[in-house]
C-alpha cells in the first residue's frame, strides 16, 4: 500500500515522501492519526505540484540548516543540575533540559529533534547530543552537566 507522509514518521520516512506500508499499518495507525494520506492517482498529481512549488523553499531551508548546524558543533552548552558529592546528579538529564539550554544560547531547536547519546545521564561530566535539524542534517554537539 503506497501513502504519502504529511508528517515525519521515525523509521519510515520525511513529510512529503510516498512511502510502501503493510495495509494494516497505513489503514489502521499512519491515516487515523494523521500521518499520512492514501497515495492515489489524483493525490500523486497534486503531491508532484506541491513538491515543484516546495523545491526552491527546501533549498533555502537545507543552507539554513547546515548554518545552524556549523555553529551548533562549534558550542558547549552547560546545564546545571543538582548533584551530590561523588557527582551523581539526582534525576536525569533529558532532552525538556537540553532544549531549553540551547533556548539560552540562542538555538531555537525543539526537544523532539533531540536524542542525546548515552541515555539516561545520571552523573556530571561531558556528553554529546545529536539534533535533527533537516533531513540529513544531524549535526553532534557536546554539552555539559555540571552540578549546583
Amino acid at each position: 500500500m503506497e501513502v504519502i507522509l504529511k508528517k515525519n514518521v521515525d523509521k519510515l520516512g520525511y513529510t512529503n515522501e510516498i512511502v510502501n506500508v503493510k495495509p494494516g499499518y497505513g489503514r489502521n495507525f499512519l491515516i487515523p492519526q494523521g500521518y499520512a494520506i492514501l497515495a492515489t492517482a489524483s493525490a500523486k498529481k497534486a503531491h508532484e505540484e506541491v513538491m515543484r512549488q516546495k523545491a526552491h523553499k527546501e533549498t533555502k531551508l537545507l543552507a539554513e540548516a547546515q548554518e545552524l548546524a556549523t555553529k551548533l558543533e562549534a558550542i558547549t552548552v552547560t546545564i546545571v543540575t543538582k548533584a551530590g558529592e561523588n557527582g551523581k546528579i539526582f534525576g536525569s538529564v533529558n532532552t525538556v533540559q537540553l532544549s531549553e539550554a540551547l533556548k539560552k544560547e540562542g538555538f531555537d531547536i525543539d526537544r523532539k529533534s533531540l536524542k542525546i547519546k548515552d541515555e539516561p545521564i545520571k552523573e556530571v561530566g561531558t556528553f554529546e547530543a545529536e539534533a535533527h535539524l533537516h533531513k540529513g542534517v544531524k549535526p553532534v554537539f557536546k554539552f555539559e552537566v555540571v552540578g549546583e
